[in-house]
């Protein structure tokens, strides 16, 4: 994929009509350091400065459950509770949309047998799962952990990949989760009894359907991803952050557009067949969507991300998020929530409120969390500013009105 292969960005795919939502108010119980809380909010942008370990990154965390998974930490559900509670907690906030308020709830509750259990509940009613939150909102992230995401392994790009790809396919992860249990039970099947040809044949076979339909997902998603880049900060488009070119490295996903998904499922199927051997050897199946490689590149400088400065890889972050969310908008017809922990710590005050300035064209709620802050005085009436202070927390214009 080339720059060349994008349209010219025009205003209009920006400004496209979406339903606004945002959370006007959030309650957590014996969640993280937070004993209780509730906070009502005007539907602003958000932003939370205080020292570290204050608990900031907590109450994103807690939006964070608003969505399918385990959270922006990606941590057991008991490790969230507080300490030295019962081991329960509990996430609810309540949301505006133009079609009146939605209140949704989560956490980990006592079931009928005593055990502490996930429980989803939308507007009152139990909901069978966490991707029933997916039909009223859509939640995306940024965080420090991430920033070591065009260095690192493979792996985290493809996790990255996919909860982006969730967040407009609710059915995404359910693939993702069914093809790798076949491909467990493809490995102890040729460890355990390769001679077995026809139990094999029949997993492989499932890897083969799964298989395709993830690559194809995450091709379309590369795809559209690298279109609102174009539009939010190409050449054409004023944008405080440098546009990222991406492309997928990997069988599946290099076909997915050049043959039917009927030929790249008997494809995929042929070579896990004549791969039984070198991967029974490996221990481990060698050629599938488990091993291919979100690759991104600084499109102005035509370089590796990889090779660009920490601050580079910051901005190209920030970028790919802010455009992920503008697809997220166009697709669903609804704004999502935006979560950037720490995203002042490289960023000077031009970009800082160009980040902003874009939020407010995609009309988005913002979370932001800082140490200082000053560094978002200038946002003035554009977000609610709050102090937090282990666990607690106060509204800093009413403390300046005082």
């Amino acid at each position: 994929m080339t720059e060349a292969d994008h349209p010219a960005p025009t205003a209009q795919d920006v400004a496209h009509p979406v339903d606004k939502v945002s959370v006007s108010s959030v309650s957590l119980s014996d969640f993280r350091n937070y004993t209780s809380l509730t906070l009502p909010l005007s539907g602003r942008h958000v932003v939370l400065t205080g020292a570290n370990g204050s608990g900031k990154t907590n109450l994103l965390e807690a939006i964070s459950f608003l969505s399918p998974g385990r959270g922006l930490r990606r941590v057991a559900y008991p490790e969230i509770a507080r300490e030295g509670a019962t081991g329960a907690w509990a996430v609810s906030v309540n949301l505006d949309t133009p079609y009146g308020d939605v209140k949704l709830g989560t956490g980990l509750q006592p079931g009928p047998d005593g055990t502490l259990q996930r429980r989803i509940r939308i507007n009152g009613a139990s909901a069978k799962s966490a991707e029933s939150l997916s039909d009223h909102i859509a939640v995306l992230w940024l965080t420090p952990m991430m920033d070591s995401m065009f260095t690192g392994a493979a792996s985290e790009r493809r996790k990255w990949l996919d909860r982006m790809v969730l967040a407009i396919d609710k059915s995404h992860g359910t693939r993702v989760n069914a093809f790798e249990k076949a491909m467990r039970q493809r490995n102890r099947l040729l460890e355990d009894a390769p001679q077995e040809a026809v139990w094999l044949d029949g997993i492989e076979a499932q890897m083969a359907e799964y298989g395709s339909a993830i690559a194809t997902a995450r091709a379309e998603m590369v795809s559209l991803l690298n279109r609102s880049l174009a539009i939010l900060h190409g050449e054409a488009g004023t944008s405080a952050f440098p546009n990222a070119l991406l492309d997928l490295d990997g069988m599946l996903e290099k076909e997915a557009f050049v043959r039917p998904a009927v030929e790249s499922e008997e494809h995929y199927r042929s070579v896990l067949v004549q791969m039984r051997r070198r991967d029974r050897a490996a221990g481990r199946t060698l050629e599938g969507p488990h091993r291919s490689d979100l690759i991104v590149r600084h499109a102005p400088k035509n370089m590796p991300a990889s090779k660009c400065s920490t601050g580079e890889q910051k901005a190209l972050l920030l970028g790919i998020v802010l455009a992920h969310a503008h697809l997220v908008s166009e697709r669903r017809e609804r704004t999502p929530l935006v979560l950037l922990d720490e995203v002042a710590a490289h960023l000077d005050e031009s970009r800082r409120l160009g980040l902003f300035d874009l939020l407010d064209r995609l009309g988005c709620q913002a979370w932001v969390t800082g140490t200082d802050d000053a560094v978002f005085a200038p946002l003035q009436a554009r977000a609610e500013r709050f102090h937090v202070d282990n666990g607690m927390i106060t509204a800093i214009a009413s403390a300046e009105k005082g």
